[in-house]
């Protein structure tokens, strides 16, 4: 199978596998145990923590482990909000996001409103990217939070987060009530800068499975000061903010995997090859098939990224021609792809229902080689042709 779904889910690094794998066998124990075995994995737990925290530049004490970017988001937007209305019952609370987020955004956006909390969803351009003017407009008296995606899940667009974390901490200043701001940088880490301080953002997720580490592991980091109120309660382990067992063998992957980030030389390299093989595939696409779209604006996204619409056929028969060819693709994102809605994404960019219908997500990544980019470039023109011959939609 050849794998270009990189955005849904990432091929676990050998390195990450190898150093899990002790955890996994014979150093088994409870990292809240007081025996040997237990404090052996409470050793690896805080070198992991010790590792993210040097990756987004925190302080340790800052990063707290969850089961993935799912329950990060959750936290930070309904943790959040409700320890505010703990502390000001009385309040009307107001944030804000964009209408493109992850449905682990806009669902517990939606939660929130059923507690009572005013969310403002704002607009995207035709590129996937947020429309800053807009953003501040919506800024009230009672916003107490801004989450953004650093990068979109199904065009890779990037937003400029750093910009508008930047201004949101100079907003603060005369503000008395502070705004928080939240990202989701899910799809981050591998491409852009995670420091938080850069970011200005009190509020982070991130997840394992996308960087080459395991699956049911990820991070929210908290800037200290910061109160969330939990979610899960009974262990009081992580301070009370996240309760239950320590997966010591995915925090000691997610380590790993964050670890191979911090080689800034050997990363460039890697994303420079990645973005070569992107570039070659969309020339090959936009020029063997007619009406051929990219979808988001080319020189704004991750490198990995290669997202299309083709007018006339569904989207989710060419995944499964490709399929049947040895080839793994994503029609938008993994997380919704099992809707038979239009993307919600390419619909917010302006792109009509009948189009958006056609769309086709290629994402590369670490392993991918040029002889899988060339084979995808060579049949993917001829499962097009073949399935306009055959659709309604033509």
């Amino acid at each position: 199978m050849i794998y270009l779904d990189n955005s849904a889910t990432t091929k676990i690094d050998p390195k990450v596998l190898k150093d899990m794998q002790p955890y996994l066998e014979d150093q088994y124990g409870n990292a809240s145990s007081l025996h040997q075995l237990g404090l052996d994995s409470r050793v690896a737990v805080d070198r992991a923590q010790a590792k993210i925290a040097r990756f987004l530049n925190c302080d340790k004490k800052e990063v707290y482990f969850t089961s993935g970017s799912t329950e990060s988001d959750n936290m930070a937007i309904l943790g959040l909000t409700r320890a505010i209305q703990k502390a000001k019952p009385k309040k009307k609370l107001h944030i804000i996001t964009s209408v493109i987020e992850h449905d682990a955004i806009l669902e517990s956006c939606r939660q929130a409103e059923l507690e009572g909390v005013e969310v403002t969803y704002i607009p995207v351009n035709k590129s996937g990217i947020v429309n800053v003017k807009e953003l501040f407009k919506a800024i009230k008296s009672n916003t107490v939070l801004i989450s953004l995606m650093y990068v979109n899940n199904e065009v890779g667009t990037i937003f400029p987060l750093s910009q508008i974390g930047q201004r949101i901490k100079n907003i603060n200043k005369t503000r008395r009530q502070k705004i928080y701001f939240h990202t989701d940088a899910t799809q981050a880490p591998a491409y852009c800068n995670c420091d938080v301080l850069k970011l200005n953002a009190d509020l982070l997720s991130l997840s394992g499975h996308k960087i080459y580490g395991p699956k049911g592991i990820g991070v929210i980091y908290v800037r200290d000061g910061v109160t969330l109120e939990p979610l899960m309660f009974g262990g009081h382990q992580q301070d009370g903010v996240r309760s239950g067992t320590f997966n010591t063998p995915g925090i000691v992957g997610l380590g790993v995997a964050v670890d191979l980030l911090t080689d800034k030389v050997k990363l460039r390299k890697e994303n420079k090859r990645i973005k070569l093989l992107r570039d070659y595939l969309v020339c090959n696409i936009l020029k063997n098939i007619e009406g051929a779209q990219i979808t988001g604006d080319i020189t704004k996204k991750v490198p990995s990224n290669a997202s299309f619409i083709f007018k006339g056929v569904e989207g989710e028969s060419v995944l499964l021609m490709l399929s049947e060819a040895g080839i793994a693709v994503s029609t938008g994102s993994a997380c919704s792809s099992g809707s038979l809605e239009p993307s919600t994404t390419l619909t917010a960019m302006g792109i009509s229902p009948e189009l958006a219908h056609g769309s086709i997500r290629i994402t590369l990544g670490r392993f991918t080689t040029k002889a899988e980019i060339t084979k995808i470039a060579r049949l993917l023109p001829g499962i097009i042709k073949r399935l306009r011959s055959i659709s309604p939609l033509k």
